[in-house]
């Protein structure tokens, strides 16, 4: 490169810069603004909650669409409104242990298989409905049950209740080691 296109080559990089910033979502950020949060891919945050700021600094982090797992009662008002009024696709697939079910896990994935979506912040309350979802998923995708889990632990499941209703969802029976009394202490 010689000295008259180092000027041309600095002005592409200056011009691509905000493109390939803006390509993703962030690795990581403060968890008093998003808690729980983490990448499962380049393309899909799990998190718990956003805080009304962060929500409001969504589509500056990179995120293209927003799917929500709490139920109405339990999440802000506002959510809809404030990713909606930036420009921002909201999805709401409302779930709890006891509801959750394949259709609740196919909506999550029909928004996932959509290439304008990414990247997609998944959340609800902690992140561990989020994992559930996240290991059905990964189970309907041929994982093993145990990978599954794993990868559905590392997005936020956490709950023994929680892991029940995955198991339910995929057709399994009951885990007997969670449902064996503790031993009694002589």
């Amino acid at each position: 490169m010689n000295a008259a296109t180092c000027p041309t080559a600095l002005v592409v990089v200056a011009c691509l810069a905000p493109a390939l910033a803006a390509a993703g979502p962030p690795e990581s950020v403060d968890p008093g603004q998003i808690p729980a949060y983490r990448l499962v891919r380049p393309d899909l945050a799990a998190a718990g909650q956003p805080s009304p700021r962060a929500l409001a600094e969504l589509k500056a982090m990179g995120f293209k669409t927003v799917i929500n797992l709490r139920t109405v009662p339990e999440g802000p008002a506002d959510e809809r409104a404030l990713v909606e009024s930036q420009g921002l696709r909201y999805v709401q697939v409302p779930l709890t242990p006891d509801s959750f079910s394949l259709a609740d896990a196919e909506a999550v994935q029909k928004v996932l298989d959509d290439p304008a979506a990414g990247p997609v912040l998944l959340h609800c309350a902690s992140s561990n409905r989020v994992g559930g979802v996240w290991a059905v998923l990964q189970a309907r995708q041929g994982k093993p049950f145990e990978e599954a889990e794993a990868a559905g632990r590392a997005a936020g499941l956490k709950s023994a209740t929680m892991v029940a209703a995955v198991r339910r969802v995929l057709g399994l029976p009951p885990d007997p080691a969670a449902a064996a009394p503790a031993p009694v202490k002589p």
